[in-house]
């Protein structure tokens, strides 16, 4: 039997008080590299959301405020509600201030739409990926974790900590795979997602893709902190490899 033809694609672009780097990435991407982006800003200033709505950029842009900061996996939750919605087959996540390239999009999702793949990840540490201006500790960490991952999974991981990749929406109609659940409402939802695709069964793989740290001085990199925020990271892990939640 035929894969079922993928044509509608979203890219989801979380975003926190953030105008002068979302217009950057916004205007990264070419015509119809995807169908639609949904930008899903928390506590957003009037000034970043006229900004976007002021501006023409090659692919439509559909925006979703939240007065207040609800955490990464809620805005992320919030754009797959929307792409199901909308009847979209394929979704891209990626970051909103500067450190993904939306011009990297077609290399993602061409392994879903061509090969019938349910979910890809970008890897800057595979050849021909690219990890320029790394904070050092992040980078450690990030170097070290995909071993813990591989060890657990029983599937070879070289990045798990990039958020840039792409899957079908089709995934979350496995009853196996809740991330409706309220303690994914924060980093900890991309781990999990990432846990579940692995461990049951979904055709997986990993693409190089470049990211990119723009600066080098403290807070000029992400919200990450490794010590206020290495639990929701490390937690899903614990608790899916030992059954404590699902």
């Amino acid at each position: 039997m035929s894969a079922t033809p993928i044509s509608k694609t979203v890219a989801i672009i979380p975003v926190y008080r953030d105008d002068d780097n979302i217009m950057k990435v916004l205007a990264k991407f070419k015509e119809k590299v995807v169908d639609e982006i949904c930008i899903v800003i928390d506590n957003a200033s009037e000034n970043c959301v006229e900004k976007i709505r002021g501006t023409t950029f090659a692919v439509p842009v559909h925006i979703i405020e939240n007065a207040e900061r609800k955490g990464i996996g809620y805005a992320i939750k919030q754009g797959i509600r929307y792409a199901i919605d909308a009847g979209y087959n394929v979704v891209v996540i990626l970051a909103g201030n500067n450190k993904d390239n939306p011009r990297e999009i077609p290399q993602l999702i061409q392994p879903i739409i061509k090969e019938d793949y349910d979910y890809v990840q970008g890897s800057r540490f595979l050849p021909e990926g690219k990890s320029i201006n790394n904070p050092h500790l992040r980078g450690l960490f990030s170097r070290f974790f995909p071993y813990v991952w591989t060890w657990s999974t029983k599937v070879l991981c070289t990045d798990v900590t990039n958020g840039f990749r792409a899957y079908k929406l089709k995934l979350f109609e496995d009853p196996q795979i809740n991330i409706w659940q309220g303690w994914l409402d924060d980093y900890e939802l991309e781990y999990y997602l990432h846990y579940k695709v692995l461990t049951l069964g979904y055709k997986t793989m990993e693409i190089p893709v470049s990211k990119v740290y723009s600066q080098r001085h403290k807070g000029g990199y992400s919200r990450i902190s490794p010590f206020r925020d290495w639990w929701k990271i490390v937690g899903p892990l614990v608790y899916l490899h030992f059954k404590l939640k699902h």
